[in-house]
C-alpha cells in the first residue's frame, strides 16, 4: 500500500495539505500560530486518526459497540536537535459494551497501528484506555 499528498504553501501567509479530495489549511507565520495547527500538532492529529481509525476496525473484529471515541494526545518537544521526544495519550470509548476487552483493544491499536508503529520506533508512546459507560 502506497500513500501520498501534496502540500503548498503561499510566502508569508499559510499553507494547505491536499489529501484525496480533503484540503487541510496549517500555519507556518507568526501570525496563524494560534489559529491553525502547525506540523508537530498535524503529526499528533495523524497518530489520533491512526488510532480512532484502529478502535473502529476492532469493534468489528473483536465484536464491541460503541457510540463515540475521543483521544487527546500530548507531547514533549526537545530543542536539540528538535524533536518529539515523549508522547502521551487518553482514549475514552464510550460504550456500555459488557464484553469490551480493554486491554485486547490497547493491544491491537499498538500491534497493528501504522502510524504507531512509525512514532513508536522514534520516540516512546504510553497511554491509557478508558471506557465510559455514561
Amino acid at each position: 500500500m502506497n500513500y501520498s499528498s501534496a502540500a503548498t504553501a503561499i510566502s508569508r501567509q499559510g499553507a494547505t495539505i491536499k489529501i484525496k479530495q480533503s484540503t487541510v489549511a496549517f500555519g507556518i507565520t507568526a501570525a496563524t500560530a494560534t489559529t491553525l495547527p502547525n506540523p508537530a500538532e498535524l503529526f499528533l492529529g495523524s497518530l489520533s486518526a491512526c488510532m480512532l481509525k484502529n478502535v473502529e476496525r476492532f469493534s468489528l473484529l473483536m465484536d464491541f459497540t460503541y457510540t463515540t471515541a475521543a483521544i487527546t494526545i500530548e507531547a514533549t518537544r526537545l530543542e536539540k536537535p528538535p524533536r518529539i521526544d515523549e508522547i502521551q495519550y487518553l482514549l475514552k470509548i464510550h460504550s456500555k459494551d459488557e464484553h469490551l476487552n480493554l486491554s485486547l483493544l490497547k493491544k491491537n491499536i499498538e500491534k497493528y497501528g501504522t502510524i504507531y508503529n512509525t512514532v513508536k520506533e522514534v520516540c516512546s508512546i504510553t497511554g491509557v484506555i478508558e471506557i465510559v459507560t455514561e
